[in-house]
């Protein structure tokens, strides 16, 4: 009794123990490097207009706008 008691509980602690390792979390596959926000995913129907792909500076500039006037709560909140 006592070496299958002993076995059990050894095997018990083996397995406590592998739930605190942790696997390694990589991306499998080729590594894909992204690109500039500014270069765009090509023509499209949701592209704002005034905005050229590839175009840093028009980039910017919209970005600068929308959080001037169309993403800023604080501008649109009534007081």
């Amino acid at each position: 009794m006592k070496p299958l008691t002993t076995t059990l509980g050894v095997l018990a602690m083996a397995a406590a123990l592998t739930a605190c390792g942790e696997r390694p979390q990589e991306l499998g596959g080729a590594a894909r490097h992204d690109e500039a926000p500014y270069a765009g995913v090509g023509k499209s129907q949701y592209q704002q207009p005034g905005w050229k792909v590839g175009d840093k500076a028009s980039w910017e500039q919209q970005l600068k706008a929308r959080g001037q006037y169309g993403m800023n709560e604080y501008s649109r909140a009534t007081q």
